[in-house]
């Protein structure tokens, strides 16, 4: 939610500032870069506790130590499907793609 929210907030600060820029007629690829670095500067200086929020948010879910993004059914069907490897030991699960037709 935080990437979101800072996210946006970058949004909000270019979207006027191309319009405006378009609006002085400085051209479509000069304003959206003038824009890209006044946004930038802009929420760089003053949104540094949602940039740092972001980046938090962003390290927690590619650090490895997030929970997995799962929906209840497959959480149930992992531990079960764990729980009948744990009591079946000779069992083994042959990872193989969809087969194809008529093989």
């Amino acid at each position: 939610m935080a990437f979101l929210k800072y996210s946006l907030i970058r949004l909000a600060l270019f979207a006027p500032l191309f319009v405006l820029f378009l609006f002085l007629e400085l051209g479509a690829v000069l304003s959206v870069i003038c824009a890209a670095l006044i946004a930038f500067a802009v929420s760089y200086l003053f949104f540094q506790k949602q940039r740092d929020a972001a980046a938090a948010a962003i390290h927690g879910r590619l650090s490895g130590k997030a929970k997995p993004l799962r929906s209840e059914r497959e959480q149930a069907d992992a531990e079960a499907e764990d729980s009948l490897l744990d009591a079946n030991p000779d069992v083994t699960i042959r990872n193989s793609g969809p087969r194809a037709p008529g093989s």
